[in-house]
């Protein structure tokens, strides 16, 4: 990326569930629509010296605002690290190096409106400018005199429900949709609690300033939010 222009890749085909995977390094599709599902990874730059914050979203049926930010244990501009999203009718999870760092479970079918990913999606990657709004609230802006910029990408896999497959994606004859796939194991859990007490620093769901004018996402005031 450079002052002039962006770049970036998508996948052909879109799924319905799914394990995707990819190793990234950070180094010196088509149009969304408006109701789109969407889960995000998301660096954010910095200043020479500070960690880089990881920041995952979640969108669904097009709404978004709920952002998390970590900062993580290593510097993702030093080497290359593997990112993953496990999709299945049971839970959303994204891992960076086999650790989950964030969970979502679905309860649409036993809380009032529960939202969760269900539209089939595509794999998009992109180096794009959010200096207005990414680096310390917009404060910081880029310094295009070290452009170009630029990330690293390989090792990309998906195990998915293609839209040209003709088995269901809620099958349980995916591997991913699996019974062993419904929940955390206890290794996870422990690793993923870890996360939440030392690398997380922000959480739309204890930003209580952010939605006082506005109703807090469901699955906030939920108490299954948590039950993993």
């Amino acid at each position: 990326m450079d002052k002039r222009s962006g770049a970036g890749f998508c996948s052909k085909s879109t799924s319905g569930s799914g394990f995707f995977r990819m190793r990234m390094k950070l180094m010196s599709v088509p149009p969304q629509s408006s109701d789109r599902d969407e889960v995000d990874f998301e660096f954010l730059g910095n200043v020479d010296g500070q960690p880089i914050t990881l920041q995952t979203n979640v969108f669904v049926n097009g709404h978004g605002n709920r952002e998390q930010r970590l900062k993580l244990w290593f510097d993702p501009a030093a080497d290359f690290h593997e990112y993953k999203i496990l999709w299945n009718p049971h839970q959303l999870v994204t891992f960076v190096d086999d650790v989950p760092i964030r969970v979502l479970r679905n309860l649409t079918g036993r809380v009032p409106e529960y939202e969760f990913p269900a539209k089939r999606i595509g794999v998009w990657a992109s180096l794009w400018n959010g200096s207005e709004w990414a680096t310390d609230r917009g404060r910081i802006k880029i310094d295009w005199n070290r452009a170009p910029f630029t990330a690293g990408y390989q090792g990309f896999g998906v195990d998915a429900c293609a839209n040209t497959s003709s088995t269901p994606c809620h099958s349980r004859n995916w591997w991913w949709n699996a019974h062993r796939y419904r929940r955390l194991s206890a290794r996870q859990r422990a690793a993923y609690e870890n996360v939440k007490k030392t690398y997380v620093y922000y959480d739309y769901c204890a930003d209580k300033d952010r939605f006082k004018n506005t109703t807090m996402p469901v699955e906030c005031s939920h108490s299954s939010y948590l039950a993993y």
